[in-house]
């Protein structure tokens, strides 16, 4: 096998153009597996970072190849790993500070991968791990997304939203979503009960008494969905302020968590004025949630929605389109 490999990053934070690695195979620890990446998915959190967004929470090093998931085959395994062999197809999240999935190869915790699902190629496996987890996450221990519950979810047409709306529906609740008429076909496909047009009405007008409410924009959107909520509903949010609680949660120690409190204080109030919980999601990688997540799509029950597919080579082009805001589903790199 040969000892280098192609990869996509960034030399600096707010370096606008990604450039092109050669970079010697990552060594493995005792438990970690060689992936030799078939397909990444392309994300929100990727121009974060690359933006220095996130540098508060996880300051980088670089130069740093992007890229959270991925989908591919095993082609070495550490001393301590029983789980997976050589020649194993799997999909996958890495821990948040080992990012680098924009890669021809990928050293990951076998914590962090599960076999893919068998009814689904590289392509559209890749396009699971970070929507599918956070958005279980979110609904199973953040809010406790219970059947017969409603639930808005925003930005249905979105990498976020085809699977959520999906997710939820599995889980018995009705689902009401934002999404342009062009949108509104696929999400309804996908299981939404009700569709708001949000170029049309803004959703915190019409929609009241909801349960739960799956926040991805942060900002006015998530101000006004709190109106929404009936008293003792929740809100999980992937954009919003973090807060005290998740301060605590994610071990930042006493002076970041203390920032947080600071900076999240709005939201605070309106937590206490609606009478509502509020809490922002940082996913993890969890490989047994993965499983059950691959159970799901061999089952029918979920379907991959990819919207574009790119050759890594073109991650500048998948990176623009996705901070464009025009994608039905998720985009994907065909790295292999």
């Amino acid at each position: 096998m040969t000892t280098m490999m192609k990869a996509m990053g960034i030399s600096r934070y707010h370096q606008k153009q990604l450039e092109e690695f050669v970079l010697p195979i990552p060594a493995i620890a005792p438990d970690e597996v060689l992936v030799e990446v078939h397909a990444a998915s392309v994300n929100p959190v990727d121009f974060k970072i690359r933006d220095g967004v996130l540098r508060l929470l996880i300051d980088y090093r670089m130069p740093l190849v992007l890229g959270f998931d991925f989908a591919g085959t095993v082609v070495k395994t550490g001393s301590q790993v029983t789980r997976f062999k050589v020649g194993d197809e799997v999909y996958g999240l890495p821990r948040r500070t080992m990012v680098g999935t924009f890669a021809q190869f990928f050293a990951v915790k076998a914590e962090g991968i599960a076999l893919k699902p068998k009814n689904l190629d590289f392509e559209q496996a890749a396009s699971v791990p970070l929507v599918g987890l956070t958005t279980y996450q979110a609904f199973n221990e953040l809010m406790g997304l219970r059947s017969g519950e409603r639930i808005l979810i925003q930005a249905g047409a979105g990498g976020i939203g085809t699977f959520a709306i999906q997710l939820a529906k599995v889980m018995g609740a009705y689902v009401a979503t934002t999404a342009s008429e062009r949108g509104r076909a696929l999400v309804e496909r996908l299981g939404a009960d009700e569709v708001i047009d949000y170029r049309a009405v803004d959703f915190w007008k019409v929609l009241h008494g909801y349960d739960c409410l799956y926040d991805v924009f942060g900002g006015k959107s998530l101000d006004e969905g709190f109106k929404i909520l009936r008293r003792g509903g929740r809100v999980v949010s992937l954009n919003g302020t973090p807060n005290a609680r998740f301060g605590k949660a994610q071990h930042l120690g006493f002076w970041k968590t203390e920032a947080l409190r600071a900076a999240s204080l709005p939201l605070t109030l309106r937590e206490k004025c609606y009478g509502v919980t509020y809490n922002m999601i940082f996913v993890r990688p969890d490989a047994r949630q993965l499983a059950v997540l691959a159970g799901l799509y061999e089952e029918g029950r979920l379907v991959p929605v990819v919207d574009k597919v790119f050759p890594l080579a073109e991650a500048q082009q998948a990176l623009d389109y996705s901070q464009s805001g025009r994608a039905k589903g998720k985009i994907v790199l065909k790295v292999r």
